[in-house]
């Protein structure tokens, strides 16, 4: 009788000194959801490529510039004044603009939108008008034309500028004061 309990004793040492084993997951994750998206915006900057393209040759009156920052300008109004810098950090710029589609629909006019001032690269402003106005002296009307990305994105404004909507914007820098 006293082998009895020895034995289960010894049979419970020995399976208690196994290794725990790794769990198997219940589901693998493909990375689709990631893949479809990237796909999807492939797709939709490509066509926002198509109708920009459309746009600048139907404006024969204007020569746009690709930047390097992914939108296209025109310098209507050049400061020819060499003493006038660009904006830099912090500088206080006074400016007028409208927006419209690429379709010349205005969506918000000078009205609107009246004179505003902006304090460089310290107060919010859709990305693409931070860095075109980074290009402008005072003085200087130049056109924009933003992708989507450039400009509202995906929301638009939650107004009158819809989801993935590139816009086209007249710029005039008013002032630049230097802080």
């Amino acid at each position: 009788m006293n082998k009895i309990p020895v034995f289960l004793l010894l049979i419970l040492c020995i399976s208690s000194c196994k290794t725990p084993e790794a769990r198997k997951p219940e589901s693998v994750s493909t990375g689709s959801f990631i893949n479809e998206s990237a796909d999807r915006n492939k797709k939709l900057f490509s066509l926002e490529q198509d109708q920009i393209e459309a746009y600048i040759t139907n404006q024969e009156e204007k020569l746009f510039i690709p930047s390097e920052l992914g939108f296209w300008f025109s310098k209507d109004t050049i400061q020819q004044d060499s003493t006038l810098k660009t904006p830099n950090f912090g500088d206080l710029i006074s400016y007028e603009h409208y927006i419209a589609d690429l379709n010349g629909q205005i969506i918000y006019t000078r009205e609107e939108l009246k004179a505003r001032d902006y304090a460089m690269d310290k107060q919010e402003l859709f990305t693409g008008l931070r860095e075109g106005l980074k290009l402008m002296k005072a003085g200087e009307t130049y056109t924009f034309i933003f992708p989507s990305q450039k400009a509202y994105g995906y929301y638009g404004d939650e107004n009158k500028i819809g989801a993935n909507l590139p816009i086209v914007t007249q710029v005039t820098v008013n002032s630049i004061t230097t802080n």
